[in-house]
This record gives C-alpha cells, structure tokens and sequence, in this order.
C-alpha cells in the first residue's frame, strides 16, 4: 500500500473550478480540487508482460498541464485519452524497487513520461514508435494498458505524486551518481524544451521571441542557445525573476510581455500597426515565435509578432481562443512541440532525446536551482497553491517529495 495523491472524476469540482479557478486559485487548491489524499494499493505490472518494474519517486514536478487539469482548463479533446481515477505526476526522478532487464534495483531514474507502444505491448508498432517518434504514438489508449497518454494519466501505472507507481523499461534512463535530484527531476521537462527548440527549425543567424519564462521558458532558451544558431533572443516575462533566470542562460534581450511588441520592432525594423479594437501588430517581426505559456494571451503575441512566412512553435498546452487571423494573413506556420522521442540533427545524426537532455544537464548543475520548493504528499494542497502562484512568488518548479512524511 502506498500514500498517493488520487485525481478522480467530478463534474460539479470541475464546473467549479472552470467557472472562478482563475480568478480564485486559492480555492482550486482546496475545495474544488478534484485530488484526495489516498492509500492504494500498489499498482501491479500486467500479468505475462516483462520489462515492468516499480518505482519509488524520489521528486516529482507540478508541471503546467497538472495545473490545468486540476483547475479544469484542459480541453476536452484529452477525455478519451486518460484512464480515471489517476494518480498524476509526469516529471519523475526516481528509484527501481526491483530489477528491470539490465538495471539493477537501487537504480536511479528518470521516466521519459509517454505510454507508447513498447510500454503497451504493440506489436508492431506504430509508424510513429517504429520512426522513433514516441510522443506521436497512435496507440496510447490501446494495448494491455488502460488508456493514457502518459504515465500521470493512466490508471494502471500510478504517477510520481505517491511513493509508488510502475514503469516500463522503455521509459527509464538512468541517472549519472553525480547528478542530483533537483537536477534530474527536470530532465523531463528539458528534453521537451530540446524538442521544442529543434522543432522550432530556427535560420543561421535568425531571430526569436520566447513567450514565457517559467520553468518551460527558461529550459526552452538555453535549448536555443546550445542547439541553434539563432542570433538574436528576446523573452518576454512578467516577474522579475523569470526576466533574471532568462538573461542568465543566454537570452539577447529580455522584456516585460507589454513591451514585446515594441523590441521585436526595433530589432526587425518592423512597421508596427494598431488595430480599432484589439493588441497591436507588426508587419516584419521575428523569425520564429515559440509560446512556453498555453495562455491566449501568449499565443497572440506570438502570432502577432512573427514575420510572414515564419513559424510559431507551441510549446506550452494551449489555452485556447486566440485570434488566429495573423496565421492566415502572414501564412505562418504553426507547429505543436508536446514531448520528446528521436531529434534529426542538422548533420544528419539522430538522437534520443532524453539522451541529449541527460548530457546537458549533467553539465549545468546550476539547472537544480529552478526547483524552488519541494512539499510532501500529507501538504498538498499548500503545494498545488504554491505552484498556481509560483511565477508571482519567483520560484520556477514546485515539486512534491514523495518519501518526505
């Protein structure tokens, strides 16, 4: 049996926290969140199926989509791709309670976090898994698993926020002695910023805007800066912090989100409209525009500041409802960056990424310094609070520490 933190299915808690979450976090943390503190029995691998071992989490992050999904602003379009009730938690750094084929118990590791083919038993597998490509997996609700696009939403494997769960060794990488918790418990959400930046398919000597400076923002410019030839980037953040963190790993200019507008202006030499009603645009603008937010607000200015021809790459879960006119006018292209899986190089090369994400992070410990507080289970509610609040707050990633009492 194992203490693990339960999201389970209630309409009125989500209505609730649809309807006033935004302008009331305090109460998605506590009466409307759809989490229960619960003992459950520990999730057991499927019968006839090697390559399953249990996990005991050591940290496990609070990403933005745990948020959204707590605060019932996940689109609906994911209901038929998770398995309720379902213990979340995605970004995980670990430890193997047993053997799993060539790792050893004791192990260390981190979870690439999406169900795939391997973990599901297909076989063959997918166009997708068979290229390497396991975040476009066509089969995450199929196979000897319930449905699930990603460990942290599938009902037979658990998730990082209890002291136990299940992984399939597709999923595990092992982590260097040297490296810390803190460290690679963002070893996850770095190999999505890696995609994101590779899939953002910047020109030599290119310009970029960021949109967003959280935990997303921050791992997503230094990508940038190590994978790319961009020569020009400018993040726009709210807080005070995030605009530090983003100048620290490489960013050319850093600006509030209000005067995003005005910078990418000046660097492109852009003519800058404004419309009778709505934000003002530019005619020019950067080569490429990546949103870490999943705000509309965020999504707009991206699309809004992006020259024609250029491409705006979503990296954050998107939000919704954002004015998609500049797509069509300026012919932009728009591309979605969800997780990780196999990287074509410029050189031809291909890489894992999580592969990359373990090499670069074993050579920035300073990355651990974006885990600004870790909770136990039994305080989750200040946790889930903490993490709604965190950019104001000026910490990056909240997590929780699963064996702490």
């Amino acid at each position: 049996m194992a203490l693990s933190l339960e999201l389970f299915r209630s309409v009125p808690r989500y209505l609730g926290a649809r309807a006033i979450g935004s302008k009331a976090p305090g109460l998605v943390a506590g009466p409307l969140a759809p989490l229960r503190l619960a003992t459950l029995k520990d999730p057991v691998a499927p019968k006839g199926r090697p390559g399953w071992a249990r996990v005991r989490p050591l940290l496990s992050g609070i990403c933005g989509s745990d948020l959204a999904t707590i605060g019932g602003r996940s689109s609906f379009y994911f209901s038929p791709l998770v398995s309720l009730p379902f213990v979340p938690g995605h970004e995980v750094v670990g430890e193997l309670v047993d053997a799993c084929d060539d790792l050893a118990a004791g192990t260390r590791v981190v979870l690439a976090s999406v169900l795939a083919c391997a973990a599901r038993g297909e076989d063959p597998p997918c166009s997708n898994c068979a290229a390497g490509d396991f975040g476009r997996c066509d089969r995450v609700t199929v196979g000897h698993l319930k449905a699930g696009l990603q460990t942290g939403y599938c009902a037979d494997t658990g998730g990082g926020w209890s002291r136990m769960m299940l992984a399939h060794r597709s999923q595990l990488h092992e982590v260097p002695q040297f490296m810390s918790d803190e460290v690679a418990v963002l070893v996850e959400p770095f190999a999505c910023a890696i995609h994101a930046a590779l899939r953002a398919n910047v020109p030599p000597g290119g310009s970029v805007l960021v949109v967003g400076a959280g935990t997303v923002g921050v791992l997503t410019t230094a990508a940038l800066r190590m994978l790319t030839k961009a020569e020009r980037v400018i993040v726009a953040a709210k807080h005070p912090k995030q605009r530090g963190a983003a100048k620290l790993v490489g960013a050319s200019e850093v600006v509030k989100p209000e005067e995003a507008v005005g910078a990418v202006r000046r660097g492109a030499r852009a003519v800058k409209l404004k419309p009778e009603r709505g934000s003002e645009f530019l005619l020019g603008g950067v080569d490429v525009a990546l949103e870490c937010t999943g705000s509309r607000a965020g999504l707009d200015l991206a699309l809004r500041t992006t020259r024609a021809g250029g491409r705006v790459v979503l990296s954050g879960i998107p939000d919704g409802g954002a004015d998609l006119t500049p797509l069509w006018f300026r012919e932009l292209e728009l591309v979605g960056a969800y997780t990780s899986g196999t990287e074509r190089l410029a050189d031809g090369a291909e890489r894992r990424t999580f592969d990359m994400a373990l090499e670069m992070a074993s050579g920035a410990p300073m990355l651990g310094e974006l885990v600004g507080a870790r909770y136990p289970l039994d305080r989750w509610r200040e946790a889930i609070d903490h993490a709604l609040s965190a950019g104001r707050l000026g910490t990056f990633k909240v997590a929780f520490a699963p064996q702490d009492s």
